[in-house]
């Protein structure tokens, strides 16, 4: 094979290579209908939703939300009328969510990333008032280090507000543990205990959770709780997962591929929830600036479904 030809034919290679390419971007949206995305009650699921539909809506698919309670979000899952429902825990999925899910009816699209958990939280800087922490047997130990003047002897212990769970509370009492549980007002209040005592550099034992935009700003620890107290509380670790209408991989099958591999990690979170609950964001605004600014983040998720 003469030079000229060679050079004429890796040129023409190229070519077909690029117009596949361009084949496969001009393929993109399989369907003009919409992928409705179901937006549930907490601001990390809102995080969640919107960063997808924002990628989703670049790569040309059109894309609308519906706000749907998480229980009963399942049917409608099942039903089509929702597509997506991008967090789920498998804490708090009541009855009806598993039996769908076990039945087909919705798709488990795998984890979404998050090293999601609950449990017994206090401020780093306790650690020095209470030595031993994490450590359980240290932190019983020290229960009057947590004691005010109307819980002594007993350490004062911070549970959820009381529309929302008394586990901890129960277990408290189950146990016969020197702390009284003392319910918070609000997700306000407990974050308000937690700043109050990283300015006095005082002793703080509380119910929460992770991801959390306060755990973005200060430094914190777990308290280590043996394991059969942990399933007594039911504080296993969550499974936080995607979910979807099974019938998505037949009609958008590039936004399905980008869904399974769809990451969102704890820094993102926390950073957006710090600026929606803690700035007043506006939370489409804020995923939408966030997904502009951070490209490197996601297109290879992108990349790799249009493979």
């Amino acid at each position: 094979m003469n030079k000229r030809l060679r050079t004429w034919l890796v040129a023409a290679l190229g070519g077909i290579a690029m117009a596949t390419a361009g084949t496969i971007q001009a393929d993109v949206p399989e369907s003009e209908d919409p992928i409705i995305i179901g937006i549930n009650e907490w601001t990390g699921q809102h995080i969640s939703s919107y960063v997808a539909g924002h990628i989703l809506e670049k790569m040309g698919y059109n894309v609308e939300y519906k706000t749907a309670a998480v229980l009963p979000m399942g049917t409608a899952v099942a039903d089509g009328n929702i597509t997506l429902g991008l967090e789920l825990w498998d804490n708090n999925m009541g009855e009806w969510w598993p039996s769908q899910l076990e039945s087909g009816e919705v798709e488990d699209m795998g984890t979404l990333g998050l090293d999601a958990r609950e449990g017994w939280l206090y401020p780093k800087h306790v650690e020095e008032l209470c030595p031993g922490l994490p450590d359980w047997e240290a932190f019983v130990g020290c229960a009057e280090v947590f004691s005010t003047a109307e819980t002594f002897p007993d350490g004062r212990f911070i549970e959820y507000p009381a529309d929302w769970s008394d586990r901890a509370t129960q277990l408290i009492a189950s146990e016969g543990l020197p702390f009284q549980a003392i319910p918070a007002g609000s997700e306000g209040a407990l974050v308000a205990e937690f700043k109050a005592a990283v300015d006095k550099d005082s002793a703080l034992v509380m119910m929460f959770w992770a991801p959390h935009w306060l755990l973005f700003e200060h430094e914190y620890g777990w308290v280590d709780m043996p394991e059969d107290l942990v399933n007594k509380g039911s504080m296993q670790k969550p499974r936080v997962f995607k979910s979807g209408w099974p019938g998505m991989k037949d009609k958008w099958p590039v936004a399905y591929k980008f869904i399974t591999s769809y990451q969102l990690d704890n820094k993102v979170q926390e950073f957006l929830m710090g600026r929606i609950d803690r700035d007043g964001d506006d939370a489409v605004k804020a995923t939408l600036e966030w997904v502009e600014a951070n490209q490197d983040y996601w297109q290879p998720m992108v990349d790799k479904a249009m493979m």
